[in-house]
């Protein structure tokens, strides 16, 4: 063995006195160590079967994943000299750190919400958490007491019913119109809590507009129910300035706003906050006694000083002209291949164009050629028994020159799963 791995006889007899003496195998004199008989049927291993291997994770050619950042975009040099700064001269190991993260960063985010959303909070009011599920979480666990029932857009974010269910809410589902959740539907639900995209709708990327924004908070005021405004690519709005919050409107203590770093800096950093209104401030303090946030104390450290120095406000504007190139691409590569084939739902702001075929498609078929062709696809369902209407053209995790060839790719095979040219959806 020690011929065979270049090693120390040392090392060698080192190791096997260990396993001997952790009881794993067994000498026989004159023949030499076995694996110990008593033991020998607890191991994960059969004499009679060859170990099979772990499958490999499948690569695809095209993935079409709607919330995913080119690895490019990410400012690597800038923030690696932040974050050996910070960990020179701002980072006390030998503490514990805020429980809510640190209060230097909450109001660096204070500050960048109030200008850039509308959002009026104190830094106390902020809570810095690892991604958008761990704010849902906190916030399931912070009402449970409160409310056993989530009203929630539809089609809606299947993550928030994903977490709320685990905390054994009840879901009801409030339609989506023209002009974002049905305010009639949510004046006859019973819900005490309601979970909204205000400022672009996910999938349909519908406004509420300001009209029903008041509607939606007096609603709220009037049935002492609080509402979770995610504000949702807020950053990535492609025609218009961004919507302002729905938080900020008449000095309210009824929205939860949560907001993430994930589609504009990075999902991989798992950066997410949320504002609570005062009302509730008491009763987190409360509940969460015990758990400090889990973002690390470095990476808190390197993003104040990221949006301090006034390096985010430069990352959103490049962010926002690099994924409009690629959104503007995707249309325009769409448009030429499946033209009057779909129609667009979605386009205009995030990390994905969302479409519906206007021909009838046979999805089963889609999948089998998407996957021969090694191509990844994203569906949105739109009633309860999971049938598929549209699909999302994530555009954010490819190259500007990559857009053309991944959609001529699909379109392919779009064409040959169309079960009958001549049947329109329409």
């Amino acid at each position: 063995m020690a011929q065979d791995y270049q090693i120390s006889k040392n090392t060698v007899e080192s190791a096997y006195s260990q396993l001997f003496a952790e009881g794993y195998i067994e000498s026989r004199p004159q023949s030499g160590y076995f694996v110990s008989d008593e033991i020998e049927h607890y191991l994960p291993f059969n004499k009679s079967k060859k170990q099979s291997s772990p499958p490999e994770t499948s690569s695809f050619l095209y993935n079409f994943f709607p919330a995913q950042l080119h690895n490019n975009n990410f400012p690597n040099k800038l923030w690696t000299r932040l974050h050996n700064k910070v960990m020179n001269d701002t980072i006390d190991f030998g503490g514990y750190p805020n429980k809510q993260g640190e209060l230097s960063l909450r109001i660096q985010i204070s500050k960048y919400l109030s200008s850039s959303r509308g959002v009026q909070s104190t830094p106390e009011q902020i809570i810095v958490c690892s991604g958008f599920a761990d704010s849902m979480f906190i916030i399931a666990s912070l009402l449970k007491s409160f409310t056993s029932k989530l009203a929630i857009e539809f089609p809606g974010y299947n993550v928030v019913k994903q977490v709320f269910k685990q905390f054994d809410y009840s879901i009801e589902d409030i339609p989506i119109n023209a002009n974002g959740i049905s305010l009639k539907d949510i004046e006859k639900s019973q819900s005490k809590l309601l979970y909204v995209t205000p400022s672009h709708q996910y999938p349909t990327g519908v406004t509420i507009p300001i009209a029903n924004r008041f509607k939606l908070i007096q609603w709220a005021i009037q049935n002492n129910a609080y509402i979770i405004e995610d504000d949702y690519d807020s950053e990535l709005s492609y025609n218009n300035r961004p919507i302002p919050a729905l938080q900020g409107i008449n000095h309210n203590n009824c929205v939860i706003y949560t907001g993430t770093l994930s589609k504009s800096l990075s999902p991989a950093l798992r950066i997410s906050y949320l504002v609570l209104p005062t009302t509730l401030l008491k009763k987190y303090q409360d509940l969460f006694t015990f758990p400090f946030s889990g973002v690390p104390i470095d990476t808190q450290k390197t993003l104040e000083l990221f949006i301090k120095e006034g390096y985010w406000e430069k990352h959103i504007r490049k962010t926002r002209t690099l994924n409009r190139k690629k959104h503007d691409i995707m249309k325009k590569n769409l448009l030429l291949y499946l033209d009057k084939y779909i129609s667009i739902l979605r386009e205009g702001s995030g990390l994905s164009i969302v479409i519906v075929p206007t021909v009838i498609l046979d999805w089963k078929k889609l999948n089998k050629e998407a996957e021969d062709k090694k191509i990844k696809l994203y569906y949105i369902h739109y009633d309860s028994t999971a049938t598929i209407q549209a699909i999302c053209m994530g555009f954010g995790g490819f190259l500007e020159e990559e857009i053309p060839i991944a959609v001529k790719a699909f379109s392919e095979i779009f064409f040959n799963s169309i079960k009958d040219i001549s049947k329109s959806i329409n």
